[in-house]
């Protein structure tokens, strides 16, 4: 402390090397106001001591040792009003004063400005307090170095203010443009952060159920745990007493053979008598031993018994779900038998009064004959065709024939009976189309109604369609001759699948969805039959084609299918195995299709009228059904079918006029009419086909 303290009448040499500027300056305003005043020291030669010489004086003459101390602060207040200050202190505070106002403080180092007079005041007090000068020039020097120091700190450290700054203001920038770009990865973790909060309550429902299952579970562990403790205990100490009785006897034993020479009758004969009722005890002990665990088995046996029992309960389950199944198939064979057997019966009642009632066969060779073409002509157009379809050929040609020979045709009138297709009065002319100019027309309709219905994204009448169809190819005035004239073509050509089904179609007597329902089954085969031929050669064997058929319509029966390859295989050998299965879908100039495409047309019919005849077994005697009846009907036969195709079912079932909206059951022979002209097929396989199939596969 020493060696750091500035030597009495001056400063540290380290302070003054450090500031010799301001000391300088300090020396010449000290000499300027030395000049100027001369201090009350100098006059009186000693320090005042106020207020503190007052004060004591006050204090010594006011105390009163019962008085409080607040009064004794009031009246050392009163006493130093009573006395002036000095004169010295009230010269510097008149110096201070003066300077401080002739400071300028809007300067940028006003600060320094202003201490500057207390630091001459400063300089000025120590200078004339000669005791205390070197304590008080240390102590000043020490306050001008950590001054300095701090200043210089200062001004090294403004260029990193500026740079803190600017490097502030782009880190704000950027933190900015990241919550900007982070915004949505931070709505996408709060949806996140919802997701897996949501699935950690789940989790943590899970675990307390968990828990409770694991409380549970140790319960009875520990219940478990505790009877084996006390079974445990209860067998060692048992052994534990078995084993003290036999080393009792062996000492016995041994004691009385080293001892039998010194001990005399009457001691032998007591520890005969003692030894005797301990064996009673014993024995008694132990036949308690074996009376209580009698019944008790080893573990290892229980375990092996419980094994053995659980298998054979479940091997039982098993035989008893086996039988109770095959009674089932049982049942259900029996059922099969019964109504084959009732088929088989009325199958040949009707072949009896068939062979009785009908008249013999034509000879349809005799048509050829009368038939443009000859016999040629007349053996392709009845190839395959039954007696009834023969007729409609037979007719077909009839009518084609004298249709050549009309030149006009009568006019149906205007009324609001007759279709808007065919409303003209007066004669119309025939335009004596031939069948390939009548089936090229047809199909360019469809076509652009289909075209239409796509663009519009809706139904449109195909009666109203046809008529506008022909009146913006042919004019107005030619629409009405174009449309007799197919019509009437389409009216006498049965046979033919595209006039037909379009007449159908046109006069109402089908739905437009059967039409697009068989042209759909068709294009799932086509596009079946090409995912099989990998090649894509335009060949498949009969057995690839076969899988493919069946892939395509898993519900029909072997012998549909095998129907459908034998249809295909009509140009081929019986040594040739190769189907040119995409010559199978092609059509002649007149819109006939292939043997295989007309069985598969024929099938869609027959597994129809399958269909509803099923489901008209299943309504029995009913004249009139509603819709939860009929529903009811559709899900017994068909329990695969969805809530869409039904509710499309019974919409086409329910179909009703306007003049009868409120209708709510209808004849069921009409119901049946009704879905018989849409497109209404099986969805699933049936209950009977189900269960049949499944017993064949066991």
């Amino acid at each position: 402390m020493a060696a750091g303290r500035a030597p009495p009448g001056g400063t540290a040499p380290e302070s003054s090397s450090e500031t010799p500027d301001c000391q300088t300056r300090i020396n010449s305003l000290k000499y300027i106001l030395s000049k100027k005043q001369k201090t009350p020291l100098s006059a009186r030669g000693h320090w005042s001591m106020w207020p503190a010489f007052p004060s004591g004086q006050t204090v010594l003459r006011n105390h009163k040792p019962c008085c409080a101390p607040e009064e004794r602060r009031s009246s050392n207040k009163q006493a130093l009003l009573t006395f002036p200050k000095p004169r010295y202190l009230e010269e510097l505070e008149s110096y201070l004063r003066k300077e401080l106002q002739s400071l300028d403080l809007t300067k940028k180092n006003s600060q320094e400005l202003k201490l500057q007079p207390y630091r001459e005041i400063f300089e000025f007090f120590i200078d004339n307090f000669k005791t205390y000068k070197p304590l008080l020039s240390a102590i000043k020097n020490e306050y001008e170095v950590t001054l300095a120091h701090q200043r210089k700190t200062i001004r090294a450290l403004e260029p990193l203010k500026a740079m803190v700054t600017t490097v502030s203001e782009d880190c704000t920038r950027q933190i900015l443009a990241l919550q900007e770009k982070e915004k949505d990865e931070i709505n996408v973790l709060k949806q996140e952060k919802q997701n897996l909060l949501k699935f950690i309550d789940n989790m943590k429902e899970e675990n307390n159920s968990l828990q409770t299952q694991v409380e549970h579970l140790q319960t009875s562990v520990a219940e478990e745990y505790a009877r084996y403790l006390n079974e445990y205990g209860a067998r060692k100490l048992l052994l534990a007493k078995l084993n003290d009785m036999h080393n009792e006897r062996l000492d016995m034993t041994r004691h009385q053979v080293q001892d039998i020479k010194d001990e005399d009758v009457v001691k032998l004969t007591l520890a005969l008598k003692i030894a005797r009722q301990d064996l009673t005890k014993a024995q008694v002990k132990l036949n308690t031993v074996i009376a209580d665990y009698g019944d008790v088995v080893p573990r290892r046996d229980f375990e092996s018994l419980e094994k053995k029992y659980s298998d054979l309960l479940q091997e039982m389950k098993t035989l008893q779900k086996d039988f109770d199944q095959l009674h089932k198939e049982y049942e259900t064979l029996l059922e099969i038998h019964r109504e084959t057997a009732e088929e088989r019966d009325n199958f040949c009642a009707e072949l009896q009064r068939v062979q009785h009632n009908c008249t013999p066969r034509p000879n349809w060779a005799k048509c050829s004959e009368v038939i443009p073409g000859g016999a040629d002509r007349w053996g392709c157009l009845a190839e395959g065709k039954t007696s009834d379809q023969l007729v409609d050929v037979l007719l077909e040609e009839i009518g084609t024939g004298a249709l050549k020979e009309i030149n006009v045709f009568p006019g149906w009138g205007k009324g609001d009976k007759v279709p808007v297709y065919l409303r003209h009065e007066g004669e119309v002319k025939n335009k004596k189309l031939t069948k390939k100019d009548v089936v090229n027309i047809l199909k360019d309709v469809w076509k652009e109604k289909i075209a239409l219905e796509q663009q519009m994204g809706k139904r449109s009448s195909l009666p109203e369609f046809f008529l506008s169809y022909l009146q913006e190819k042919y004019g107005d005035a030619a629409a009405m001759e174009w449309s007799y004239t197919l019509y009437e073509n389409m009216r006498l050509c049965r046979s033919n699948h595209v006039l037909s089904s379009f007449y159908d179609m046109l006069t109402g007597k089908v739905g437009e969805e059967q039409y697009r329902g068989q042209n759909q089954l068709i294009s799932n085969l086509q596009k079946e039959l090409a995912a099989c031929d990998s090649s894509n050669s335009g060949s498949l064997t009969s057995k690839q084609f076969s899988t493919a058929v069946r892939e395509a319509f898993p519900l029909k029966r072997k012998e549909s299918i095998q129907e459908l390859v034998d249809a295909s295989r009509y140009k081929l050998d019986s040594t040739e195995d190769l189907i040119d299965y995409i010559s199978l879908f092609k059509e002649d100039e007149e819109g006939n299709a292939e043997p295989f495409v007309v069985k598969l047309r024929s099938q869609y019919v027959r597994e129809k009228h399958e269909y509803l005849r099923q489901l008209k077994n299943k309504l029995g005697d009913l004249t009139e059904v509603n819709a939860d009846d009929l529903k009811t009907a559709f899900c017994t036969i068909d329990p695969n079918i969805d809530d869409q195709t039904l509710d499309t079912y019974i919409g086409l079932a329910y179909w009703v006029r306007r003049e009868q909206p409120d209708q709510e059951v209808v004849p069921v022979e009409t119901a049946l009419e009704r879905l018989l002209a849409g497109d209404v097929r099986r969805v699933g396989p049936s209950p009977r086909e189900g269960s049949t199939t499944d017993f064949e596969g066991e």
